[in-house]
C-alpha cells in the first residue's frame, strides 16, 4: 500500500507543478524553459524552514511567497522579450538557480539537503492534502479560463500587439499570470521536499524544466485536464520503469517533437478530434 500512496501523492505533486507552468504557457502564452527553479525555490525554502523547527503548514503559504518574489523579477524582465528570447531567458534562470545552490553551503551545495522532518500528518494525510491542493488550483484555473480574465489571457497569447490596441495592459496581466504560476509551483516545491525529504540541486534543472514543459505540451497547452492527465502518467513512468528514468531527456524530447509535429493541440486535441469524427466514421 506504502508503494501506490507513494505513486499517487507523485503524481499530485506533479499535476499541480504541470498546471503551474499552463497558467504561464497555456493560459498567457509565455514559454518558461525554466520552470523548475520555482519548483527549487519553493522546495529549498520548505525543507529549510521546517528543520528550523517552522510547521510544515506554515511554511506552504512562504514557498509560494518566496517562489512569487522571484517571479516578480523573472517576470519583469520577460516583459522586454518575447518567444524564442523569453525561452532563453528563463532558460538561463535554471541553470543560475541551480548554480547559486551548489555554491551556498546553507543551501547543502553540491551535497544537497537532507534530513528534512516529516510533516506530522502521515503518508495518507499528505497524499490527500497534495489531491486537494492540486485540485483546488485545476479547479481555479477552468474558472480563470472562462472568466474575463481567461479571454483577457487569449487575446495576450493570441496578439499582443492586437491586446494592447483593444486597451488591454498587457505588461500587468502577463506578470499576473506569471506570479500566480511561480506561486503555486512554490507550494508545488513544498510538497516536493517533504516527499521525497532529501533535495539535490540537479533535481531543479533544466532537465526537470523541459520535462514538466513536456507535460504540458503532450496534455496540451492551455487545456486543464488535458495538462493534469499527462502530468500524471508522465511523472510515474519514469518509477515504474528504469529505461523510462535512464533515458528520460530522450524520451520526453521525442514526445515534444512529435506532439508538436503531428498533434499541436496534444491529448485534449486527439480526444476533441475524436468525439466529433468518430461517430462519423462508425456511419
Amino acid at each position: 500500500m506504502a508503494y501506490e500512496i507513494t505513486l499517487l501523492t507523485t503524481m499530485a505533486i506533479s499535476v499541480l507543478f504541470a498546471l503551474s507552468l499552463n497558467f504561464i504557457s497555456g493560459f498567457c502564452g509565455q514559454i518558461s524553459l525554466g520552470h523548475a527553479a520555482f519548483l527549487g525555490t519553493g522546495a529549498y525554502t520548505s525543507a529549510l524552514l521546517t528543520k528550523a523547527s517552522v510547521p510544515f503548514l506554515l511554511t506552504l503559504p512562504l514557498a509560494a511567497m518566496t517562489a512569487a518574489l522571484l517571479g516578480v523579477l523573472v517576470g519583469l524582465t520577460s516583459l522586454r522579450v518575447r518567444h524564442d528570447f523569453l525561452a532563453i531567458t528563463t532558460m538561463g534562470v535554471a541553470f543560475l538557480f541551480v548554480g547559486i545552490v551548489r555554491q551556498q553551503d546553507f543551501l547543502g551545495g553540491e551535497i544537497g539537503v537532507s534530513g528534512i522532518p516529516p510533516t506530522g500528518l502521515g503518508r495518507v494525510g499528505f497524499l490527500i492534502l497534495a489531491i486537494s491542493l492540486a485540485a483546488a488550483f485545476a479547479a481555479f484555473s477552468l474558472y480563470v479560463r472562462r472568466s474575463w480574465m481567461g479571454f483577457v489571457f487569449k487575446s495576450i497569447a493570441d496578439n499582443e500587439d492586437v491586446a494592447r490596441l483593444l486597451g488591454i495592459d498587457v505588461p500587468r496581466y502577463k506578470l499576473a499570470a506569471f506570479v500566480v504560476g511561480t506561486a503555486v509551483a512554490g507550494v508545488a516545491g513544498a510538497l516536493y521536499a517533504h516527499h521525497f525529504r532529501f533535495l539535490a540541486p540537479d533535481s531543479f534543472g533544466f532537465i526537470e524544466s523541459v520535462s514538466v514543459l513536456a507535460m504540458v505540451i503532450v496534455g496540451g497547452i492551455g487545456s486543464v485536464w488535458g495538462v493534469a492527465f499527462a502530468a500524471a502518467i508522465l511523472s510515474v513512468l519514469p518509477l515504474m520503469f528504469q529505461f523510462v528514468n535512464d533515458f528520460k531527456l530522450l524520451l520526453y524530447s521525442a514526445l515534444l517533437f512529435a506532439m508538436m509535429r503531428f498533434s499541436p493541440d496534444g491529448v485534449a486535441g486527439l480526444v476533441r478530434r475524436f468525439l466529433v469524427t468518430g461517430p462519423r466514421n462508425r456511419g
